[in-house]
């Protein structure tokens, strides 16, 4: 049977084999969760091949790539009360889904819930998960898990309504540690994010990518994020960090460029964070500067 509190999102742009591979698991989960897949623009067959191979998915053409506003758009069609983000190079382990939705009905102050991640096709763990273990920040009495300050997209499970009203992934971050801006914004609001040990999401890394634009994207929506959101003070010791890390190449000074040009916008749309969650970002700094899942900003 369906399970009723859950849909799966999907983006994808031109991962045929991946995107396929990841619905193939998908369709064999025991909670049978309706699939929604927004195709950022792809010309290699994939809204064809999906059609074909899972006509039961629900699939989205916006006719260019969205980045991570895909989900956004799919997030639109959602009716159940939680939404499982999966990308289209990673897979949930059945009954993860449903273990995920368990801890957001006992705990209505938890958003979002982020699984472990398991490397494939090693099986190792991913880099990261020792850092969501050994999360410094402080946590409820009541919380199942470490308190986070961020998520993964494509390993988390969040309240629908939560990622409407805190407005889903800001359109300008496109893609590369886009949800660091959202997760502080759900935290403002009151919402708490956590890591469940006992969920496992697999991540086999797709050979069709551009880590030089992911990098790039990353070294300037944390900027933008550090802007956006932190008082000055700290605001100004994350940018002065940023540049005497990254690497010293033209990635980086692209990067710091784009920021830059940005100042505008993000001045007209800066709005600080309370106090106790700005707390919880300065407690996360030192820790992220030592994370070798980091490596993208030096």
């Amino acid at each position: 049977m369906t399970d009723p509190r859950l849909t799966v999102v999907v983006i994808t742009h031109n991962r045929r084999p991946e995107l396929l591979r990841t619905l193939d698991r998908l369709a064999d989960l025991p909670e049978r969760p309706p699939v929604i897949v927004t195709d950022n623009g792809s010309t290699d067959g994939t809204a064809e091949a999906v059609a074909r191979r899972h006509p039961r998915v629900t699939l989205l053409r916006p006719g260019r790539n969205l980045g991570a506003i895909g989900r956004n758009l799919a997030v639109r069609q959602v009716r159940t009360p939680y939404v499982v983000f999966c990308d289209d190079d990673t897979w949930w382990d059945p009954g993860s889904p449903a273990g995920a939705a368990d801890l957001l009905d006992r705990h209505p102050a938890l958003a979002c819930v982020t699984a472990r991640i398991v490397v494939e096709p090693g099986g190792t763990e991913d880099p990261i998960v020792e850092e969501l273990r050994t999360s410094p920040l402080t946590r409820p009495s009541w919380m199942p898990g470490p308190a986070l300050g961020s998520f993964l997209a494509g390993a988390s499970v969040l309240r629908t309504d939560a990622f409407r009203a805190a407005g889903g992934f800001h359109p300008r971050l496109w893609l590369g540690g886009e949800e660091e801006l959202l997760a502080a914004d759900l935290a403002a609001s009151g919402w708490w994010l956590t890591y469940a040990e006992h969920l496992t999401v697999h991540h086999q890394a797709s050979t069709v990518r551009d880590p030089t634009l992911r990098r790039a994207h990353g070294i300037r929506n944390t900027l933008w994020f550090t802007w956006l959101r932190r008082p000055v003070r700290p605001a100004l010791r994350r940018t002065l960090f940023l540049a005497r890390t990254v690497p010293r190449d033209t990635v980086s000074l692209r990067a710091f460029a784009e920021a830059a040009a940005a100042l505008p916008w993000v001045l007209r749309e800066r709005r600080v964070l309370p106090v106790e969650v700005e707390e919880r970002f300065r407690l996360l700094e030192d820790a992220q500067r030592r994370s070798p899942a980091r490596q993208y900003t030096g």
